[in-house]
């Protein structure tokens, strides 16, 4: 006898004459007309091959078998009533768990408010969040440490196929420097005017970094330092070491009354933020719930940047 030759009714029917040691009773607590119920029993006891019920004019009493079998059958029916329950609760959001991967910049600027939305609306879904950088963030996802990374690097090219990315936004360039620097006041600010000044790097395997030297090939800057961190960005550039070059999405590292950021122009200087996932496969209810979630947040602020020109 294979587990598959049993149904959840014809458990459940078993259980009902269990208890009730009447076939009248238990087939109206299953809501089965007796002869309905009588059948279930019979081809149950067919398919496990053996007797589980003594009928006579007495009632009805659990065989030896019968009894050897009930500890099982109904610790089935309870493993299914938890997996259902627990599948509900997951598809209702009540439980749950998401893992998104994100650029530092990202994971300390927007994606903070949005994820205090979510775990408002959903308190019983475990959030997980990894910040890194983009090469990072990617192989999150790959590994299925993250349902999805929101990111820098494209995934078009051919070592990316396992991958799909969809563009969030397209974010551009400014300078950093403090006040009194010289090119605090200078018009029309170009990469030309700004290489010969010290300047500070992020490091080569950053998303800004790589987009920095795509976008200023074959110009030279004067790199004096090389740093991993936004933060250590902002303290060397308020302490008068150099200058430095940054998204829009980390300006808010450097609102400090010491330091002005300023737009660069440069021809095709600019980093779009992708949302990364693995191109097989669905996204558990919660990791889409938080999916559409960064969509809606971001079709959002488009409409208020649009609406502030």
């Amino acid at each position: 006898m294979a587990a598959r030759d049993l149904s959840t009714r014809q458990l459940r029917a078993f259980a009902a004459l269990a208890d009730e040691r009447s076939f009248t009773r238990a087939a109206q607590r299953c809501h089965l007309s007796q002869p309905a119920f009588s059948t279930l029993i019979r081809t149950l006891e067919e398919t496990l091959g053996a007797r589980l019920f003594d009928r006579d004019t007495r009632g009805v009493e659990l065989t030896p078998e019968g009894r050897e079998f009930e500890g099982s059958a109904r610790r089935l029916l309870d493993d299914l009533q938890v997996l259902v329950t627990d599948l509900s609760d997951r598809s209702e959001l009540k439980k749950g768990r998401v893992s998104v991967a994100a650029l530092p910049s990202l994971a300390a600027g927007w994606l903070p408010a949005i994820l205090a939305e979510f775990m408002r609306a959903h308190p019983g879904v475990a959030v997980e969040l990894h910040d890194a950088l983009s090469d990072a963030c990617v192989a999150h996802v790959r590994s299925h440490r993250a349902d999805f990374a929101l990111s820098a690097s494209e995934a078009q090219s051919p070592s990316a196929a396992d991958l799909l990315g969809t563009p969030l936004c397209s974010d551009r360039f400014h300078l950093v420097c403090r006040r009194d620097h010289p090119l605090a006041s200078v018009d029309k600010l170009s990469a030309r005017k700004i290489a010969p000044y010290p300047f500070i790097q992020m490091t080569r395997n950053s998303s800004v970094r790589q987009a920095l030297d795509a976008a200023l090939h074959p110009l030279r800057l004067n790199t004096v330092l090389e740093v991993e961190h936004l933060a250590t960005v902002t303290g060397l550039v308020e302490a008068g070491v150099g200058i430095s070059v940054v998204p829009t999405l980390t300006l808010f590292h450097f609102q400090r009354e010491s330091l002005v950021t300023r737009p660069l122009a440069a021809k095709g200087l600019t980093r779009t933020i992708h949302l990364i996932r693995r191109r097989e496969g669905s996204l558990s209810v919660a990791a889409q719930a938080l999916h559409d979630l960064i969509f809606k947040w971001m079709g959002s602020l488009r409409v208020a940047r649009m609406a502030g020109h």
